[in-house]
């Protein structure tokens, strides 16, 4: 019997990893049809025209944390950690594959092809479900795979929201992080904020899960945690353009805080690796908001990263994807989604 040679694709964002890659990178995003929704070729002269106007501004952002992103060097240290952890499999190689930066789909399903798998599983670094990031991903990698006559049986992991590896991955760092602000601001209220990337509202009204899932894992988090409702609230970061976003603001959210004199420990609940909007924006800029805003003190969790219990839960989800005939939505099973949502559970929409 053939030993089973299982491959493991990690989707994740991608990032400029030099001053020079900033201008392609931010072309390659915004002429994705899950960010602008126009036909070509007007959504790629948008493109053009928005990574022109806006690579400037992204290089100053990129230079506060040595020129580049280290997105992909943490997802490689995530693939090498998944690896050890699934070796009870067979023979495992997990391969980073990344949106909008290299390596992208083509490089990624090229590598795997030359692995020559049995099975394929696709893991999505996005615990939450979003049209803009795991179906993009999920698209452009059955393109690139379909191109190059990739054909082993594939299973996506669809999303994981309140998955029991990533909740208690996030609640061991948060617990640290709560200590940490009483310790700074003793006799203060600490609220906890979990910070996601923002969306336009209008992509959520299409039937998009990602802002209910996101609740979905701040939810799980703060009872893992014993929180009370009072004492955390879901927000959401990098808003960018005219259009309605999803709110409430992250910086809204810091003000308020400011105004109650109450401590903030601030959780990236929808980002596992550090990029340039944790170490930039969470770090750099609303640290400085939270200063102004005379909030008593403001503590930054990090990423779940490669600690134990997340890339364990990992591990799981992968058994699980390859044991099951369906996508997986998560480990603890049951519906996540509703049924108007466009994700896996809901193929025909």
């Amino acid at each position: 019997m053939a030993a089973r040679r299982v491959a493991v694709v990690l989707f994740n964002l991608g990032g400029p990893d030099a001053p020079a890659a900033v201008r392609p990178f931010l072309y390659n995003l915004f002429s994705d049809p899950a960010i602008i929704a126009l036909p070509s070729p007007f959504r790629q002269m948008v493109a053009w025209l928005v990574a022109r106007r806006r690579a400037p501004i992204a290089r100053e952002i990129y230079a506060k944390i040595g020129g580049g992103s280290p997105l992909l060097p943490n997802t490689e240290a995530q693939a090498r950690a998944l690896e050890a952890r699934l070796a009870d499999v067979g023979e495992v190689k997990v391969f980073p594959c990344m949106r909008y930066w290299h390596p992208l789909s083509e490089a990624a399903a090229a590598a795997v092809k030359a692995f020559a798998p049995s099975e394929i599983v696709l893991l999505p670094l996005y615990p939450q479900f979003s049209s803009t990031t795991t179906a993009s991903s999920h698209g452009a990698w059955m393109q690139a795979a379909a191109r190059i006559g990739l054909a082993a049986p594939t299973k996506l992991v669809c999303c994981y929201p309140s998955d029991p590896g990533f909740v208690a991955a996030a609640a061991a760092l948060i617990r640290g992080g709560l200590q940490e602000a009483a310790s700074a601001a003793p006799g203060r209220v600490v609220r906890v904020l979990f910070s996601a990337h923002g969306l336009p509202q209008r992509v959520i009204e299409r039937g998009d899960p990602y802002a209910t899932q996101v609740e979905q894992s701040g939810r799980a988090i703060a009872a893992e945690l014993g929180l009370r409702e009072q004492d955390w609230v879901v927000c959401y970061q990098s808003r960018v353009g005219p259009l309605e976003w999803i709110g409430p603001s992250t910086d809204a959210e810091i003000k308020r805080a400011g105004d109650d004199k109450a401590a903030i420990v601030l959780f990236p609940v929808a980002f596992v690796s550090e990029h340039s909007e944790t170490l930039v924006e969470l770090d750099i800029e609303y640290r400085h908001l939270a200063e102004r805003s005379g909030v008593p003190a403001y503590v930054r969790v990090r990423t779940v990263g490669t600690t134990e219990p997340f890339v364990a839960g990992l591990a799981d989800l992968v058994r699980a994807a390859l044991a099951s005939p369906a996508p997986v939505r998560s480990q603890r099973g049951g519906r996540i989604c509703t049924a108007g949502d466009r994700c896996c559970v809901n193929p025909a929409a």
